[in-house]
């Protein structure tokens, strides 16, 4: 089949309009469960500090004769533990041009910019506490920043852990010690048991657990979720778990990115104590997992406002500095 001679193909076209879609795929993920569920408060120091208040240990032998002198017992004094706050930032610059000229996908370019750069700041956040091993850091005010402890730095008790490798837990629960990870060894149901049994002796009542995914696959075949089920009527196979009715209460279970294959850990969402597991090494976790919420600066105006706001008018200038504070 041959074309006719002196037809006009879109090879030779020079005005035909292009064919771009008015839709932006993102294709990165951008869900971040943990800071979801976490609890906030606001820090207003560098330091930001907080108390725990442990009881004496439980005497079985306490009886006293009638009409005895009573004698006062020993107090037992709070303990005081802080965590730094660490500034990070994501920063949007566009020309006034860019801005100027008609766009797909979006109607303005500082504005589209600024609403990337809050996704990633707060996805950041969330890999730094929940996915890092850090410790916190002063820093020098020159070239070395201001760290938070990630709460794998708070990990210290109720840990059920390999031997090998040479896996350890922090020396305290102070946000100033890493902890070492030893050999990968298997999530187990055994593991998980345990772990729950010793966060309840402590008096911890932890309602979710976090896990990457890898785990969460493993978890979805415990004890009674061995053997997927099907739902002929619907047409569909469940395979997943999404909540475990422990001996000592009802968690659910939330996959999350930030946790690496190695960990798994679980918290009570709404309140200052969490427990947390680092291949199979479950424990307390100390502080308050407290966030500022992320902030919007604009460059030349001392106003800040949050980040899920939009700015004022005036300020629409560029750049702008997406920035946060931790914890």
């Amino acid at each position: 089949m041959a074309v006719p001679s002196n037809t006009f193909q879109t090879y030779q076209a020079i005005g035909n309009r292009e064919d771009l879609s008015d839709v932006i795929y993102r294709i990165d993920p951008t869900d971040t469960p943990c800071m979801t569920a976490f609890e906030r408060e606001k820090a207003s120091a560098v330091n930001h500090e907080w108390q725990t208040q442990a009881l004496a240990a439980v005497d079985t032998g306490n009886a006293v004769v009638e009409g005895d002198d009573a004698t006062s017992d020993a107090a037992t004094p709070s303990v005081r533990l802080g965590n730094l706050c660490q500034i990070s930032d994501k920063v949007a610059r566009v020309s006034g041009t860019q801005r100027a000229v008609e766009h797909a996908g979006r109607d303005d370019e500082l504005e589209y910019q600024e609403t990337l750069k809050g996704l990633e700041l707060k996805r950041d956040m969330e890999s730094i506490l929940v996915g890092t091993n850090q410790a916190k850091a002063a820093g020098d005010g020159t070239t070395n920043p201001r760290k938070t402890a990630s709460i794998l730095s708070w990990i210290k008790t109720n840990t059920d852990k390999g031997s090998a490798g040479g896996a350890a837990d922090p020396a305290a629960a102070d946000g100033a010690g890493t902890r070492t990870d030893g050999t990968q060894r298997a999530f187990t149901e055994a593991q998980l048991k345990s772990v729950l049994q010793k966060i309840w002796n402590s008096g911890g009542k932890p309602d979710t657990i976090f896990t990457g995914g890898f785990n969460k696959q493993v978890f979805s075949t415990f004890t009674g979720r061995a053997t997927p089920t099907e739902d002929t009527k619907a047409k569909k196979i469940v395979a997943s778990v999404d909540f475990y009715e422990s001996d000592f209460g009802r968690l659910s279970v939330a996959p999350t990115a930030s946790c690496g294959r190695a960990t798994s850990w679980c918290c009570r969402r709404r309140c200052g104590r969490s427990r947390s597991s680092t291949a199979g090494a479950w424990s307390p976790f100390r502080s308050h997992a407290r966030v500022t919420p992320s902030v919007a600066r604009c460059s030349r105006s001392t106003r800040w406002w949050r980040a899920t706001r939009r700015p004022p008018a005036a300020c629409s200038i560029s750049p702008r500095r997406k920035r946060t504070h931790l914890p």
